[in-house]
């Protein structure tokens, strides 16, 4: 086990902060999760402060209510050592899998991009991009990593559809999507890469 300056492996903080971490982020249950996982650096930065959240506040809270609720006595009908131990194994489970996906993140910035000479206009991972249908309804969705997804604001996996439709398309491009209704044209009326 890799040891931390001033910190012993077998002391209680170094236990619940970082054999977590590195255990864990070494084990391969889920091969798909091997993958490159494309993401903005918004969502980049959204899913190590959640790994934070996890690993320096409410990881050790529960512990030390499974800790108080152990020492109480008997567990088989101690609600509070039941449901904390439940918890303790949700929240170790979503590390172990925060930990996969920033470790084969790819943060694609376009920015750098734009700047030695990309096409603006050009749709990429990360662009916001305003499209009208057949009927004139005007829509606005933003490509982003699959962690991202959010539909409420518009948010499409790269790895959807509508999006594998538009990569590499530019303004004033007509594309074809394949829809469950069938073939629709749509026409990119604008392209944006917003600041992260």
């Amino acid at each position: 086990m890799a040891r931390l300056a001033g910190f012993e492996p077998t002391t209680p903080w170094f236990v619940a902060k970082y054999s977590i971490q590195l255990s864990y982020s070494r084990i391969r249950q889920n091969y798909a999760m091997d993958t490159k996982n494309y993401i903005t650096p918004a969502g980049h930065e959204a899913l190590k402060t959640e790994l934070l959240h996890l690993l320096d506040h409410e990881r050790p809270e529960i512990v030390q209510v499974v800790h108080w609720a152990a020492s109480n006595g008997d567990r088989s009908e101690n609600g509070d050592y039941i449901y904390g131990k439940k918890r303790l194994r949700e929240i170790d489970r979503r590390i172990r899998f925060l930990n996969q996906r920033l470790e084969n993140a790819v943060v694609v910035n376009n920015q750098e991009r734009i700047a030695n000479g990309g096409d603006p206009e050009q749709i990429f991972f990360g662009a916001t991009v305003i499209y009208s249908d057949t009927e004139g309804t005007d829509t606005q969705i933003r490509i982003v990593g699959v962690d991202e997804v959010d539909l409420e604001k518009g948010y499409v996996s790269w790895i959807s559809p509508i999006a594998k439709a538009l990569i590499k398309a530019k303004v004033g491009d007509t594309v074809r999507i394949q829809t469950p209704a069938g073939v629709k044209e749509i026409d990119i009326l604008d392209v944006r890469y917003e600041d992260y």
